[in-house]
């Protein structure tokens, strides 16, 4: 057994479930106010030069946290970011007045950024000029060392043993002036970040898996942006009922005049038009708008110019060459879906069986979540491609080469290497 495994098996903080029935934990306490109150707005050039100039003078980590408008805006870009750092106190800074925040990333850049859920709030900091240079990740720390539920209230709530607000994180985060209520759930976000961090910290120590995080977080900050999805129109809820070409171009067609549309009218998508409702008129290929106004979806509160300008994505759609249509399916890159195994490749299939099931008992030993052990994704392409000698070296070296961290070498390469040679070639 390792370190990690020893020290995971008497792990002794509220990681799966609580505190036995004879000793729970006290009641959380509420936390109502930020320590130094709400500070105002950030929201021009004065007023962000000054919060440089307190934040670069603070010392240690930085609380930080972005606001999104999801569901309401077109894009993912931040409407509201919030710092925090001993001896600067907390900032609230508006993306909209303060569109380039580049200079103060650089003010902050020798310091450890302590984000929850690094890589839903990385893109947008970075598209404002916020680019970290070493982060520790709270929700990504809470898995590794095994916390069953690791939403930053919950965490701080059985870690801390306080009670955040709750109630603003989905609301319209571009609204002008913002309202206080949600000022205050913002600031309130980020004042505990950091002694989150620390608690954390100090938990993974003690379950030996602190390097683990370090090397999850390094790999996170290192991380190029993403690329841009191909193909996006093919994610369309409810696109598995699309079965031919005709009609996948009539998705197509009108996903792609919708996002020309949301991204015009700084809108989402969805509120331009439904998902459900695109998928509908590709099911049915109206012949004029006068059809397309009886599907669900068309015809309530859209006026006519609406209707013509939907029928037109259709009838380009209707009018395309043979040639020209989507094919049924994307190409792929990787092996096929896992159901498909048994009937493509016997032997493959029993190897992935084998070595899913390594990596959950191994997983369960270490008291962290299968998929953080390792990327389900990896042990598929480890299993349809093997190594021809699936020694611990070979097994590494494929594990590596996709990605795999060291730590996650070191802990699943012998029960994979195991799996491989106990299935048939």
């Amino acid at each position: 057994m390792t370190d990690a495994q020893e020290t995971a098996a008497e792990t002794t903080l509220r990681t799966t479930g609580g505190a036995p029935p004879d000793d729970l934990p006290p009641a959380p306490v509420p936390l109502l106010e930020p320590r130094e109150g709400i500070p105002p707005v950030t929201a021009d050039a004065d007023a962000l030069a000054e919060v440089i100039a307190t934040f670069a003078a603070g010392h240690g980590p930085v609380a930080v946290d972005a606001e999104r408008a999801s569901g309401y805006r077109y894009g993912q870009r931040a409407y509201l970011v919030q710092l925090r750092r001993a001896g600067a106190g907390t900032a609230l800074i508006d993306p909209v007045g303060c569109p380039d925040l580049s200079g103060l990333g650089a003010a902050i850049a020798d310091a450890e950024w302590v984000l929850h859920a690094a890589t839903q709030d990385l893109p947008c900091l970075r598209d404002i000029g916020m680019i970290p240079a070493r982060i520790f990740d709270t929700e990504l720390a809470g898995r590794l060392a095994g916390f069953a539920r690791v939403g930053l209230g919950a965490m701080v709530e059985n870690i801390l043993g306080y009670a955040l607000e709750k109630g603003h994180s989905a609301v319209d985060w571009s609204t002008r002036p913002l309202p206080e209520p949600w000022l205050h759930y913002a600031a309130l976000d980020v004042e505990l970040l950091v002694d989150l961090r620390d608690a954390l910290e100090e938990e993974l120590e003690r379950q030996s898996k602190l390097e683990w995080a370090h090397q999850e977080f390094a790999a996170i900050a290192a991380a190029p942006p993403a690329p841009p999805r191909k193909d996006p129109w093919r994610r369309t809820s409810g696109m598995h009922k699309v079965r031919r070409r005709r009609q996948m171009a009539v998705v197509r067609e009108l996903w792609t005049a919708r996002d020309r549309i949301a991204q015009r009218r700084d809108v989402s998508p969805g509120k331009v038009l439904g998902d459900a409702a695109i998928v509908e008129a590709a099911l049915a290929l109206p012949a004029n708008a006068r059809a397309l106004a009886a599907l669900n979806g068309f015809g309530h509160r859209m006026n006519r110019r609406q209707l013509e300008q939907w029928q037109a994505a259709v009838d380009r759609a209707r009018e395309l060459p043979e040639a020209d249509l989507p094919q049924p399916g994307q190409p792929v890159t990787g092996p096929p879906p896992p159901r498909a195994w048994a009937d493509k490749d016997p032997a493959a299939a029993a190897r992935l069986s084998a070595a899913r099931a390594a990596v959950t008992q191994l997983a369960e030993g270490l008291n962290l979540p299968q998929e953080n052990l390792i990327a389900p994704d990896t042990v598929r392409r480890l299993c349809w491609e093997p190594p021809a000698e699936p020694t611990t070296d070979a097994v590494a070296s494929v594990l590596a080469g996709h990605g795999a961290r060291p730590w996650q070498i070191d802990q699943v390469t012998p029960v994979l290497a195991a799996a491989l040679l106990a299935t048939p070639a």
